[in-house]
């Protein structure tokens, strides 16, 4: 019974050996601290450096990097089986090919042997781990920005990767009636955090905000609906933001979303604006600016005005909804950093909701 109990035990989708048996499964702290070791990588590196991310821990040997995911369930991903963190890692791998050719290694096994935990060994595989080459952090966008050296980079060079893979990315699908459905309860998931009051935002800066999104999607609905029909929405990046793009040479972006289809099957002119709030955010708020537009230009597509500002708005409404969001959680991390980035996407939005709402008015409001 008790060798049976470890068998249910590890019932993560693996087939487990007799002589597995024999030893109690790792936990997710034990393959911390074995990751954690210079010793547990056949190349011996002379220091190993951790980070702990939301969903990842992820581990620094040398020039090279393995992603660990934390066996978690959240309401929009599920990694709380052997085979579902499996199938994301190598969904990782395949999905960042196109926009970082050379970084994304391979899926490597982390397995029990008789002698405790290997990485690629011919125990039983108790993790699944994507390994990458490591790049300079030096070289992100995010980095690179927060130095104010938007003048100096290749801002040109990451438009054309851009332009090229949405170019070359199949359109998805939506019937114009899904897709407006589709938007109404993604508002209504951001505007039911943003309005819990055991978060303290200010609800009158969020009210007003509010209510200028609610008002394009009542009398400009059309327009969101014209981006389904015209073939707009293709499986984008999905988490396009300034830490995932390396400045390269040559320009490289990492991190693609894995999780969800769904999640990064959207309109490339609403990932442009996402990326171009959080560039605003860094303080190039020009350089974002020129971004979108070359890319735009390059695929000959000229949203209306209206729609890319409701877009803006919601993507820095949805960063704070992220950021704000950690203290619901039991043990938040760095909880005193939340609610200032939460304010800082906050006032994009605001900015954003005045210029949209002088657009969205009638004759009869003048």
């Amino acid at each position: 019974r008790q060798v049976e109990g470890k068998r249910r035990a590890w019932a993560l989708g693996a087939i487990v050996p007799a002589d597995s048996c024999h030893a109690a499964p790792p936990t997710l702290a034990d393959e911390v601290a074995f990751l954690s070791a210079p010793a547990a990588y056949s190349a011996r590196p002379g220091l190993v450096t951790r980070r702990e991310t939301h969903m990842s821990w992820v581990f620094f040997a040398d020039d090279t990097v393995y992603k660990l995911k934390k066996p978690i369930r959240l309401s929009y991903l599920d990694f709380s089986t052997l085979p579902r963190r499996e199938a994301a890692c190598r969904a990782e791998f395949a999905l960042n090919q196109p926009l970082a050719p050379g970084v994304y290694l391979g899926v490597v096994a982390l397995t029990q042997t008789r002698a405790g935990l290997a990485l690629g060994g011919r125990g039983e595989v108790v993790e699944w781990l994507v390994r990458m080459r490591r790049l300079d952090d030096a070289r992100t966008l995010e980095v690179q920005l927060r130095a104010a050296r938007a003048a100096d980079l290749d801002i040109d060079g990451l438009a054309d990767l851009l332009a090229r893979f949405y170019h070359h990315a199949p359109a998805v699908h939506r019937s114009p009636s899904a897709h407006l459905a589709r938007w109404r309860a993604l508002l209504e998931q951001t505007q039911r955090v943003l309005r819990d009051p055991r978060l303290g935002l200010p609800s009158g800066l969020v009210r007003s905000v509010l209510a200028v999104q609610d008002r394009f999607l009542r009398t400009r609905a059309t327009m969101l609906a014209r981006r389904s029909v015209d073939a707009r929405i293709i499986e984008a990046h999905g988490d396009l933001r300034p830490e995932h793009i390396w400045m390269g040479p040559p320009v490289k972006i990492i991190d693609r979303l894995e999780f969800s289809a769904e999640l990064r099957t959207i309109d490339w002119a609403d990932e442009l604006a996402a990326l171009e709030v959080e560039m605003e955010r860094l303080g190039a708020a020009g350089a974002g600016r020129r971004l979108g537009s070359r890319v735009l230009a390059a695929l000959h597509d000229a949203p209306p005005p209206e729609l890319y500002l409701f877009y803006r708005i919601y993507r820095a409404l949805l960063r704070a909804r992220f950021a704000i969001a950690h203290l619901l959680e039991p043990e938040p991390r760095t909880p005193e950093k939340w609610p200032s980035q939460a304010r800082d996407y906050l006032a994009i939005a605001a900015r954003d909701a005045r210029q949209l709402r002088r657009r969205l008015r009638t004759p009869a409001d003048r």
